[in-house]
């Protein structure tokens, strides 16, 4: 996508969700954005991820905000070992792999639960969140949805994967 049309698309989705970014204008955001980060907002759109501001700790990122898993990253294990561990039916990557080839990060639990307090994500999917390394070192991964109006955090085998489960990116402005 050209940087052009693609600042437009970014406008407009900003413009149409001042929910997500009350006392934020577009110009702040537009001003911080360069050439390297248009082509990181380029492939977290892509992938599906339809990007938007918000603030995470007083800080401006960009995050996914599709209304499920971006279509475009589901189908992953967690990380490299847990892909490298997996002998059979490998899927084609992992999503700490994948978010690092596009320059983003994977959301956390904070991360993840101020999204979801903003608009409910991740309603059919669910995406792999930041995992705390002692989870890790056991062979789990953490991901989240969002059923029954209640985000729920859960745990499964890292090496796992589902074709309704991916990731949603971040990018720090």
């Amino acid at each position: 996508m050209k940087h052009q049309e693609l600042m437009e698309l970014l406008e407009a989705r900003f413009s149409d969700n001042m929910h997500r970014h009350k006392t934020v204008q577009w110009d702040q955001v537009s001003r911080r954005l360069n050439e390297d980060k248009l082509k990181v907002l380029s492939l977290m759109e892509e992938s599906g991820g339809e990007p938007d501001v918000m603030s995470i700790a007083g800080e401006l990122v960009f995050v996914d905000f599709a209304k499920e898993s971006p279509k475009g990253r589901r189908s992953l294990c967690y990380d490299q070992r847990a892909l490298s561990d997996r002998k059979k039916n490998k899927p084609q990557d992992s999503a700490m792999n994948l978010a690092q080839e596009m320059g983003i990060s994977l959301l956390n639990e904070t991360e993840y639960r101020a999204l979801q307090a903003i608009e409910a994500v991740d309603l059919k999917t669910s995406s792999w969140i930041v995992t705390p390394e002692a989870i890790r070192k056991l062979g789990g991964a953490l991901f989240g949805d969002q059923r029954y109006g209640q985000v729920f955090i859960y745990h499964n085998g890292a090496d796992s994967y589902y074709g309704a489960r991916g990731f949603r990116g971040l990018l720090n402005l």
